[in-house]
């Protein structure tokens, strides 16, 4: 997948001309011929705004499946779906998201896609006055954050899919991973969305089992490097992390120490298996990705209401095992196999295949 790491630096100095992804056509006539190609001999061209969070494995792995996707799905409907002039990724950066969504809703892209909850407020906040329809991925909790009325009803110009978590289904394994498990540990950050709702659940999961937790955050790689080091010297059996984008761009460089003392990692989604961590559990994000651009085509082919097309909850029963860490932890995860509607073995790597 092409990357278009954009900063805020670049960002800001890009002049009138140059607007976009640093890839279009300087001359006016190139500009004047891609602003007004409305139609082209096989059908409509569709604007498609793509606006990652971050770059880590797990949302790399839903755009290039969105991307394919739209491929497919535009070839079957005789339009074509413009993305790649229009793909940005933030680096996690709510200044830099901020700009480049403005300079998407300048060059009047037909539909919005941030991928994770940061990216899908700051998408609904800029199209309140414009109503560009906004189709999210990855947003764990969308009624929480305020995105839509309901999943079934969003009720305004925002809708997506879904990869909420199920927290008791990770517990299961956990508890079954180890009957005599005593102290747990929580490995987030507090200023992700998608974590507040998994870490409040896992709480009383943990309370209600009689097993102590011990709570250590990190907004930075630093950070979470240190919070890492901590829940290591409290003597943790295990450590519960939910679908942080955070924690997932830091599992490369925490997973060893883990290791090292002999503690399994257990996370909200696969791509942290991928990157060393026990296990994962949670949504097939390259499901994900191609049922984001299934909801695209939606509203822009069929014409659908963002404000009456349900959010997708995608089934959440996928375990993603590295037998890598597996074997160094001297773990048994055969008997987690029957527990998962899928089960995947993974050795770390940084992006999936």
């Amino acid at each position: 997948m092409k990357k278009r790491l954009l900063s805020l630096m670049m960002i800001l100095t890009l002049s009138a001309a140059m607007v976009g992804c640093g890839n279009k056509a300087a001359s006016t006539d190139a500009t004047d011929d891609a602003a007004n190609a409305e139609v082209t001999a096989d059908g409509k061209v569709y604007k498609v705004g793509i606006v990652q969070y971050v770059d880590d494995a797990s949302l790399n792995q839903i755009v290039a499946n969105l991307e394919g996707q739209l491929d497919e799905l535009g070839k079957e409907n005789g339009c074509t779906f413009e993305y790649e002039d229009y793909y940005y990724n933030g680096q996690a950066d709510a200044t830099t998201i901020n700009q480049i969504v403005t300079e998407l809703i300048n060059d009047e892209v037909d539909v919005l896609v941030p991928i994770a909850t940061p990216t899908a407020m700051i998408c609904q906040s800029a199209t309140e006055d414009n109503q560009i329809p906004v189709v999210f991925a990855a947003v764990s909790d969308p009624e929480s954050a305020g995105l839509v009325a309901s999943n079934d009803a969003p009720g305004a110009n925002v809708t997506g899919t879904s990869d909420a978590l199920n927290t008791q289904a990770v517990f299961d394994l956990i508890f079954e991973q180890d009957r005599d498990i005593s102290k747990v540990g929580l490995l987030y950050d507090k200023s992700q969305d998608a974590s507040t709702g998994p870490i409040k659940e896992a709480k009383a999961i943990l309370d209600a089992a009689g097993v102590e937790y011990v709570e250590k955050t990190g907004t930075s790689n630093d950070e979470v490097m240190l919070a890492a080091d901590a829940l290591v010297a409290a003597g943790v059996d295990a450590v519960f992390t939910p679908t942080d984008n955070t924690i997932m761009k830091c599992e490369l460089a925490i997973y060893e120490k883990f290791i090292d003392a002999g503690i399994p990692h257990y996370c909200g989604a696969d791509s942290f298996a991928l990157n060393g961590a026990y296990l994962g559990y949670g949504v097939n994000y390259a499901t994900l990705g191609k049922e984001t651009a299934n909801m695209v085509a939606q509203v822009l082919v069929d014409g659908k209401n963002p404000a009456e097309l349900p959010v997708k909850l995608l089934d959440n029963g996928t375990a993603t095992v590295n037998t890598e860490t597996a074997a160094a932890l001297k773990l048994d995860y055969d008997k987690l196999r029957d527990m998962c509607d899928g089960f995947v073995e993974v050795q770390t790597a940084e992006e999936f295949e």
